[in-house]
């Protein structure tokens, strides 16, 4: 099995081939699924990760279709996130994403969860920190730190490094064309 081997932030870190392919295809197919979308079938809205170890959630949805993200952290104070939901124009997939808008986050995740609800999820992908604009590059989890399930995606205890700053999923909706 071939190996990526790469230089961040003066760690070495070695990706195997599969886990590069994936997230390359992962990040495609989110693209496509968010440019084929009408204005009406994407929403993203803003909210607060607070610290204090307490489990918060927020959901949003679009068309019937939710997506709930439940996290606890600590460390640091509130930090706003963006959530972003949206519905390919046929209607077979449902995409979710969460993230920190700057890029990385300062708080440690005890613990995370999203989760689709009217899907069954396809591709999911997590990072510990998220590209911007500023030339930041997305850094994915270990595939071990998070386990992916047919309707929610979530931290795996005792390998989940407590840093996330983003996390998508897209799953295939039960659509059925009359």
């Amino acid at each position: 099995m071939g190996y990526f081997t790469f230089t961040h932030s003066g760690k070495m870190a070695k990706l195997c081939a599969h886990e590069v392919a994936f997230s390359l295809i992962f990040m495609l197919l989110l693209s496509y699924i968010q440019t084929q979308a009408t204005e009406e079938q994407t929403k993203t809205t803003e909210f607060d990760v607070r610290p204090g170890g307490m489990v918060h959630s927020f959901t949003d949805s679009i068309e019937g279709y939710e997506c709930s993200f439940s996290f606890a952290a600590q460390g640091g104070t509130n930090e706003k996130w963006l959530m972003s939901v949206g519905l390919s124009e046929d209607k077979k997939l449902f995409s979710c994403s969460v993230w920190r808008p700057t890029g990385k986050s300062y708080l440690f995740f005890t613990q995370f969860k999203m989760e689709l609800k009217g899907t069954k999820i396809e591709h999911a992908n997590a990072f510990s920190q998220a590209a911007v604009p500023a030339g930041q590059s997305d850094v994915v989890l270990r595939p071990e730190e998070y386990t992916v399930g047919e309707s929610a995606v979530t931290h795996t205890e005792g390998k989940f490094n407590a840093q996330l700053s983003k996390l998508m999923a897209i799953g295939r909706t039960r659509h059925e064309e009359l």
